[in-house]
């Protein structure tokens, strides 16, 4: 079967819609989301108390993801203009984040019902894979929280799964401490059933999801010389 060739800018666009999206919804099923955004979503929650500034969950998520680069470039002990790229990246899904919510059904403090939140979990944990899986079918760098793992792995010459594992674990225990901190409580605001269902399943559907991409499709540069420069 001859395979569909599809622009890999195109598919980055498409994945950052995708995935914003995704967060949307599952924010909105309220069960619990990914450790890796549960930070970003708490400062979000408690800056609403702030009697002269808040920040949208797109604009939390800068604070955080601009925190995690500049470490990044501390441990890689160097700047690379490329770099920015990846935080670029970050600022794009916030902002598409942003708009998401503007839609009443994904809007913070929306009361849905169960059927609908269930529904909401499940198709967004489904959308989440694919879309992690087509930014990995692109030459442009993804959010720093996984090109952080990534670089560092690659620095350090370190194992992939035991420094993933260990990176997925400090984030759920940042996201603790900043739920106990801020809300008094260790579960809530972001940490729940959900967040234990995502971390046992996003591997397999990621995979998944990659496997029958490359079964369909072939992912090419439509500009060649700047994909060079990613590789």
């Amino acid at each position: 079967m001859k395979k569909i060739r599809v622009s890999c800018e195109l598919t980055y666009l498409a994945a950052n819609v995708m995935l914003s999206l995704a967060v949307a919804m599952m924010t909105a099923a309220d069960f619990g989301i990914s450790m890796i955004a549960a930070p970003a979503y708490m400062l979000h929650l408690f800056s609403q108390g702030w009697s002269t500034f808040s920040l949208t969950f797109g604009q939390a998520e800068y604070v955080v993801q601009g925190l995690l680069f500049v470490l990044f470039c501390l441990l890689m002990r160097r700047f690379n203009p490329l770099y920015l790229v990846s935080f670029g990246t970050g600022l794009l899904y916030g902002g598409i984040l942003d708009l998401w919510r503007l839609i009443p059904c994904f809007a913070a403090g929306t009361s849905l019902s169960i059927p609908v939140r269930i529904v909401f979990f499940i198709i967004g944990e489904f959308i989440t894979a694919l879309a992690i899986a087509l930014i990995f079918k692109t030459y442009i760098y993804a959010q720093i929280y996984d090109f952080f793992v990534k670089g560092v792995v690659e620095k350090y010459r370190l194992p992939q799964t035991k420094f993933k594992v260990a990176y997925d674990v400090a984030f759920l225990l940042i996201a603790l401490v900043m739920s106990w901190a801020m809300f008094g409580t260790l579960l809530g605001h972001g940490i729940g059933i959900g967040t234990l269902v995502i971390t046992a399943v996003n591997g397999v559907l990621i995979g998944s999801a990659g496997k029958l991409l490359d079964r369909f499709f072939v992912f090419e540069p439509t500009f060649p010389k700047i994909a060079e420069k990613f590789t």
